[in-house]
């Protein structure tokens, strides 16, 4: 999630077909193959390692005073849309993307870390890391894109991954769910993608969807939160999550561009 950062200024931290791999035996049986509990491609563990790192250099390495300064220069601040680009430095640029590399606490990090492994290994199984650095880049700016809407001209700081996970739970949902509902952790990334209106006669992804809206929607009530809910950007949740279920199919190139997209 998204959570607030105190600093210098007030803000907010933010196919059909089940997919197994069989195997045959001498015998001829057909078996399962086994799916082991932690196999994570490369190019996920090297994102964890980074974002990791960053937290790591901020907490431990950087005076008080340099860390307000990078959180200043690198989150995401709605007010800076409300005044001349002009006549401010380029963080307006780059801080729609680079937010979503700051976390606001080693606990908002580990939270996305664990959803992102759920979510994001079977993504980039399926579209590896060139489109997925693409797709963090543009599910990022979806996320706070909507989160100004309902934010605009404010001094809130939006730091974390959360909206760019948003957009990988948005994206998975599309693929990773069978027609039994269970999912592979191993072979999801190969089932074929469904389309926007397939998906939404998918009781599976019904139902996930419905839970994951619901529980933002309580967020942003203040029903209940983490740290309160003026500490979660739920919005960025939202923005991230509709960019990822919408428009995945441009991503994907295991199948070609559904005809209601």
């Amino acid at each position: 999630m998204d959570e607030t950062a105190e600093g210098t200024v007030n803000g907010m931290t933010d196919q059909p077909g089940d997919a197994t791999s069989p195997q045959a035996d001498e015998a001829g049986t057909v078996q399962r193959a086994s799916e082991p509990a932690f196999n994570l491609p490369s190019g996920l563990v090297a994102i964890l390692v980074l974002l990791v790192a960053i937290h790591a250099v901020r907490t431990y390495v950087l005076p008080p005073g340099l860390d307000e300064e990078l959180i200043f220069n690198f989150a995401f601040l709605p007010a800076r849309y409300d005044h001349s680009l002009a006549d401010q430095s380029l963080a307006w640029l780059w801080s729609p993307i680079t937010y979503s590399f700051l976390h606001g606490s080693w606990e908002h990090l580990i939270f996305n870390g664990f959803w992102m492994i759920a979510f994001g290994a079977p993504v980039i199984r399926r579209i590896g890391m060139l489109r997925l650095a693409l797709f963090w880049c543009l599910s990022a700016i979806a996320a706070v894109a909507l989160h100004t809407v309902s934010h605009r001209g404010e001094m809130v700081v939006v730091v974390g991954a959360s909206g760019v996970v948003a957009g990988l739970m948005g994206a998975a949902a599309r693929f990773v769910f069978s027609p039994s509902g269970r999912i592979s952790r191993q072979f999801a990334h190969l089932n074929r993608r469904l389309t926007v209106r397939e998906a939404l006669a998918n009781r599976s992804v019904v139902v996930f969807a419905g839970i994951w809206f619901l529980t933002n929607f309580l967020i942003g009530l203040g029903v209940f939160a983490f740290g309160g809910a003026g500490g979660i950007a739920w919005e960025a949740h939202i923005g991230g999550f509709l960019f990822g279920f919408l428009l995945f199919g441009l991503f994907d190139p295991r199948n070609g561009p559904s005809k209601e997209e």
